[in-house]
């Protein structure tokens, strides 16, 4: 376990799967992330990569190739070395193996780097391509967060909180395929809350599984206290696509920052073809990062 902490926050992350274990804020004396839950789930906020969500039927075709996969790929359970450790800042690294080949068949390193300044953790992804072929993945963030936190407050009475968006379109997942069912899209009306739109979390919002926003719809997405003032926000800006999801009666809710996402349903071509995937040249990296803001506290 590796720690880094100012003032105002102190934040864990495990090496195995890289995976941010902890936010925890100083000022309250209160825990920030999800702690993990078998029950209802028992991670915290894994890492997504090389695919975020499911393949239609757990599999994809590259060069005539089939390779199997699963939901949200294996980074998440493998071990990463930590490469630098400051005061404020991690950086971890993993890189391929034969194993690793047999379900993504390009040497790549992966780097995942968390920053700390005053109350914002900042997590950065960089994916070099280390082989002489184009490489084609998607990646994502799974944070899970404490909802309810206040004390005497139920999960109902919070708020999800947007910035520039009067209204949301979102998709639903197939039930018990893992793809995601675009024949039809929904509205998520939202109303004024200070400086922020937003709605309710309703009891029955994730019964069936996450809301899935593409189009780069979501930008900035917060939780909102009781009386609609935010608890904590994660920035994504440049992000094509975003998650919200919690599994009914758990006392989380994931802000999910995604750079593509699972099959639309049927999706029968080969990887290079799926909408939203992306592609880096031999030698080439991508970079993408995302920002946690914990905001003052609220007194309960």
């Amino acid at each position: 376990m590796y720690r880094i902490e100012n003032p105002y926050l102190k934040v864990e992350v495990s090496s195995h799967g890289a995976e941010l274990q902890s936010i925890y804020d100083k000022e309250t004396e209160k825990e920030v992330l999800w702690q993990g839950d078998p029950k209802y789930w028992g991670r915290r906020s894994p890492i997504l990569f090389p695919n975020v969500g499911r393949h239609s039927g757990d599999f994809y075709i590259w060069k005539e190739k089939k390779f199997s996969t699963k939901q949200h790929g294996f980074a998440r359970d493998m071990e990463f070395s930590c490469i630098e450790e400051k005061e404020n800042e991690l950086v971890f690294s993993l890189q391929d193996t034969e194993k690793t080949k047999e379900y993504f068949p390009f040497s790549f390193e992966l780097r995942i780097t968390y920053s700390l300044s005053d109350r914002e953790l900042q997590v950065k992804w960089e994916v070099k391509n280390r082989d002489q072929e184009t490489m084609f993945f998607t990646i994502g963030g799974h944070p899970a967060f404490r909802v309810p936190v206040l004390e005497e407050t139920v999960q109902t009475d919070y708020k999800l909180l947007f910035k520039g968006n009067k209204e949301l379109e979102y998709k639903l997942i197939c039930p018990g395929e893992g793809t995601a069912d675009f024949s039809h899209c929904y509205k998520l009306s939202l109303e004024k809350y200070g400086e922020y739109d937003g709605c309710r979390i309703t009891e029955n919002m994730f019964d069936r599984d996450a809301l899935i926003f593409d189009k780069g719809q979501v930008q900035r997405a917060a939780i909102g206290y009781p009386d609609g003032k935010p608890y904590l926000s994660l920035e994504c800006e440049g992000f094509t696509h975003f998650g919200i999801w919690s599994v009914p009666g758990a006392p989380f809710v994931c802000l999910e920052p995604w750079m593509g996402r699972c099959d639309d349903h049927g999706f029968a071509g080969e990887i290079s073809e799926k909408p939203g995937i992306l592609k880096v040249e031999p030698s080439g990296t991508f970079q993408k990062s995302y920002r946690i803001k914990v905001f003052t506290p609220q007194s309960d």
